[in-house]
């Protein structure tokens, strides 16, 4: 996949279609000049779905698309015919996207499985023609429903990669290095930081022919929360990893202390990130001896499960495999489902929006609302069936 080709927000409007007005027509036929009222009713408007396709990787074909409309319920006709209801617009979008409102920011729906459909606007009910009101009291009536408005809104949606396992890392951790050893996956990799400007994906095939994905995530900085480099906006991206992997290099001053800044950042972002399963994994080993590595073993974060590897000599990497494999299949594997997504502030967010026009809804004139009836007199109203 080229770099430009990864998008993985986009704002996009969306209108349902509007309901089609009922008809106050009344029946004309020779020999038959009282026929009573026969308007058919309007059809619906159509409607708007979100679908999840496992086959779209990036948001990339909405870019273009902006602007998605259903179309609107046509009227009603005579001889109680009733209107066309209005052609549905289902937009694709890859598994992962969360949707949000652009106006406020306010957590919309979430779409995670291959073929999961939400319903993103309703359109318009069609309107009830003149046939639906005769009563024997009101045998004539000239009057019929006009449809629902249709619904229109400004969305964002967000794409959040699903993977087992995410890296997490300060830049020229190695996390790339790591991805493209373990993985067929061909990250840039290169001695200068914020290499990687774009998630990714990788499948790390284990033993008896098993398999994990693993995500490589933009590197992180202090301050990444608040904005600084290019932590903020794929931040998102980890939220869904089943196992958050800290990848820290082994010439580091302070591991633990790093370690902790880069869980601070995670935490600011979102405090339910504390609770994911997490394992270190202390890179560029193969410049440490033995009493190196067991010193630094004494030094380390308590409680999280660590392990030494190169991913340029291949040393450590099979325990990797083994220790993430056997995390990954503890009781808190696949965690996506309780993902609590919170409210976004729009103002922070990259959207250019200077282009972006918002389509007028033309008014169209319908005929039938001007349909001309006979007048009867009302002395004659009890002979109408």
């Amino acid at each position: 996949m080229a770099e430009s080709n990864f998008v993985d927000y986009v704002k996009i409007y969306c209108r349902s279609g509007k309901g089609g007005r009922g008809s106050s027509h009344f029946r004309r036929e020779k020999y038959i000049p009282k026929g009573g009222p026969d308007g058919g009713d309007g059809g619906r408007g159509g409607h708007v779905y979100l679908r999840g396709n496992r086959n779209y990787w990036t948001l990339l074909h909405l870019k273009y698309e902006r602007h998605i409309m259903a179309t609107n319920g046509e009227c009603g006709s005579a001889k109680r015919s009733s209107g066309k209801d209005g052609e549905d617009r289902v937009i694709e979008v890859p598994c992962g996207t969360v949707v949000y409102d652009a106006e406020t920011g306010e957590f919309i729906c979430d779409v995670t499985e291959d073929g999961q459909q939400v319903m993103l606007l309703k359109g318009g009910r069609g309107g009830l023609g003149n046939w639906n009101f005769k009563t024997s009291t009101n045998q004539a009536p000239r009057y019929a429903q006009p449809g629902e408005p249709a619904q229109e809104r400004m969305v964002i949606l967000q794409l959040k990669l699903l993977a087992d396992v995410g890296l997490v890392g300060f830049p020229n951790a190695g996390k790339s290095t790591l991805l493209s050893v373990v993985s067929a996956a061909k990250p840039k990799i290169a001695n200068y930081p914020f290499t990687t400007l774009e998630p990714n994906l990788g499948i790390v095939s284990y033993r008896d022919n098993r398999s994990f994905v693993m995500a490589d995530i933009p590197g992180i900085i202090e301050g990444a929360s608040e904005g600084k480099g290019l932590g903020l906006r794929f931040l998102r991206h980890i939220e869904r990893n089943s196992l958050l992997l800290f990848m820290i290099p082994a010439d580091t001053d302070d591991i633990k202390k790093e370690y902790e800044i880069l869980l601070g950042e995670l935490v600011k972002y979102n405090p339910d990130l504390q609770d994911k399963t997490r394992v270190l994994a202390i890179t560029k080993s193969d410049m440490l001896d033995e009493e190196l590595i067991q010193a630094l073993a004494e030094d380390l974060p308590e409680g999280i499960p660590h392990v030494f590897i190169s991913s340029v000599v291949g040393m450590g990497i099979m325990e990797l495999k083994d220790l993430l494999w056997k995390e990954l299949n503890k009781e808190t594997f696949h965690e996506v489902e309780h993902i609590v997504h919170k409210n976004i502030d729009v103002n922070t967010l990259p959207i250019d929006d200077e282009d972006f026009i918002i389509p007028l809804d033309d008014e169209e004139v319908d005929d039938e609302e001007f349909e001309e009836y006979e007048d009867w007199d009302d002395e004659d109203d009890e002979s109408i069936s």
